[in-house]
């Protein structure tokens, strides 16, 4: 079946120029300028994944998503503004799947769309395995183990749970333990080319990271800085 996308958003322009950059892609899409009138239209019919704006009137995208989430998983990408780090971080804790800030790359949005599909079909069991797309494997490091193809990653057992964005990096630099990446490579990992992104961005992400481990084993040092150069993932 095809995917079907929510828009949320109260800027139309937003809305007709994702819309049709989606169904383009083969997706069909639903738009809603506010989230009161998603939330009534998503008790009648579901969308497969939800991109919210943060901020808007009736009710915002946080409101939104903290109703939601009183009785669905359905997949959310939050639209942010750049400075928006605490609704970023307070909406990936009520469960939002990644974020990205404006203005966003279309073909960006597009990517991590996928890419969240994608997972969900791996947990529901119902992606399409084969001789030319098959199953990626495990990546284990030590007590650190990445499922690609669920999303899912754990630490000594223990989840960690990780946006799109978030899990790309740490793949990156869990594949080859030692090695080091520089900011730019890591940029070129998370983000399409026709995005400019600050190389800073890459701090933040990886600030994340740490945070989000270090909610598991407080002594997590395994991603380690080389300053001037960029991170690695250590050697145990």
């Amino acid at each position: 079946m095809t995917p079907e996308i929510a828009l949320v958003d109260d800027d139309r322009n937003i809305l007709t120029s994702v819309s049709i950059a989606l169904q383009a892609e083969g997706f069909v899409t639903r738009v809603y300028s506010d989230g009161a009138a998603a939330l009534r239209a998503f008790a009648d019919k579901e969308p497969d994944l939800g991109v919210f704006d943060i901020k808007m009137p009736a009710m915002d995208g946080m409101e939104l998503l903290r109703r939601l989430r009183e009785s669905s998983n359905m997949p959310v990408i939050f639209l942010t503004s750049k400075d928006d780090e605490l609704d970023e971080a307070l909406g990936l804790a009520m469960g939002a799947d990644d974020y990205i800030a404006k203005p966003f790359s279309q073909r960006l949005l597009i990517a991590r769309i996928r890419a969240i599909l994608r997972r969900q079909e791996f947990a529901r069991g119902t992606a399409v395995i084969s001789e030319g797309n098959p199953e990626p494997p495990l990546i284990e490091r030590g007590r650190l183990t990445m499922d690609p193809a669920r999303h899912r990653v754990t630490w000594d057992g223990r989840p960690v749970t990780l946006t799109v964005t978030e899990f790309m990096i740490l793949e990156a630099l869990a594949q080859r333990p030692g090695v080091v990446k520089s900011r730019n490579q890591l940029l070129d990992i998370a983000y399409s080319d026709d995005v400019f992104v600050d190389d800073r961005t890459i701090d933040s992400h990886i600030k994340r990271v740490r945070r989000k481990f270090r909610g598991v084993d407080p002594q997590f040092d395994m991603i380690e800085t080389l300053y001037g150069v960029g991170y690695r993932f250590g050697e145990e």
